[in-house]
């Protein structure tokens, strides 16, 4: 029996998925996450949070790493500094014992588990923002700039959007809405002024801690904050920009409908994905928005299947 490890590394957690060649699930792990950049371990962190999820599927399946004939480890910021690349590439080696193993980008598990693998756009909406897309045999990625100049549409970015409202609103620069008592919930403050030492000091302006203020931005919305709305209403439109521009990297022809997907928990906010569908329908281009077949954990699986597979081929 043949047996694939999928790994899919994220903002704020790493999923492992073990499967055998029929996708029946042998083992599951959930551990913390593997995005590295500004971790106190640096790129040690990928080779720590692999090592603690092999150690527990083994527990759980009895399966060691040389039993495992392929695997895909998605790690968060892949390819995304140029020198850290090999490093990545040799990390699973070294721990795995054996070169049975492909790195890649977190966007490579999001697609393969939205689309099922096939041609078409996945878009991601977690701690973190993305799109990724293939289409006869060319692959395109939009995004995914990081925190600081870009995951726009993303968790993170509606936060740090909803804390700049409310400090507009604790100034009388903007009215009070909802999101200002929210927020000050959340916190719990009840000078405004502190939030600064919460986010910055207590928290340390934790990338994580700071995107699942989104939910405030989502919960001010719902309750009709007009500030909050203006908010996810631009998130949304900045998803539908990743999705466009990857549709033109595709070389897609205009009369061409393209397969979109999505990932990630703003979607799963309430009325974001039903905002999502109308402002992309506006765009008046081909596209077939699809819900997601698997997770991406599931995805990282299939795709070390398919790895799997080919290599079996090559011999």
């Amino acid at each position: 029996m043949a047996r694939y490890l999928g790994i899919d590394g994220g903002g704020t957690k790493t999923a492992f998925l073990l499967i055998d060649e029929n996708g029946a699930t042998l083992a599951e792990s959930r551990q913390r996450t593997s995005y590295y950049f500004g971790s106190e371990r640096g790129i040690d962190l990928v080779g720590d949070v692999l090592a603690e999820g092999l150690a527990d599927i083994t527990a759980q399946s009895g399966i060691v790493a040389a039993d495992l004939d392929f695997v895909f480890y998605a790690i968060p910021g892949y390819g995304e500094a140029s020198a850290d690349v090999p490093v990545l590439d040799a990390i699973p080696r070294r721990i795995l014992g054996h070169d049975r193993v492909r790195s890649g980008n977190d966007m490579i598990s999001g697609w393969a588990g939205s689309l099922g693998g096939a041609d078409g756009i996945n878009v991601v909406a977690g701690t973190g923002s993305i799109a990724y897309g293939e289409r006869a045999g060319r692959g395109h990625r939009v995004g995914g700039w990081s925190e600081l100049f870009g995951d726009e549409g993303s968790a993170y970015w509606i936060a740090t959007r909803a804390l700049g409202a409310f400090s507009r609103m604790a100034d009388g620069r903007l009215p009070r809405g909802p999101l200002h008592e929210l927020m000050r919930e959340r916190l719990g403050v009840t000078d405004d002024l502190d939030a600064i030492g919460v986010v910055v000091d207590d928290w340390s302006a934790e990338r994580g801690r700071i995107a699942d203020l989104s939910k405030v931005a989502t919960a001010a919305a719902d309750a009709g904050d007009a500030a909050a709305l203006r908010i996810l209403h631009d998130a949304q439109g900045e998803l539908v920009a990743l999705v466009t521009a990857t549709r033109v990297g595709l070389e897609a022809p205009d009369d061409e409908t393209i397969a979109v997907s999505y990932s990630g928990g703003v979607f799963s906010a309430p009325g974001f994905l039903d905002g999502f569908a109308q402002q992309l329908a506006a765009t008046g281009v081909p596209f077939d928005l699809r819900a997601p077949l698997h997770d991406p954990s599931v995805g990282a699986a299939l795709y070390a299947r398919k790895l799997g597979l080919a290599a079996a081929q090559r011999g």
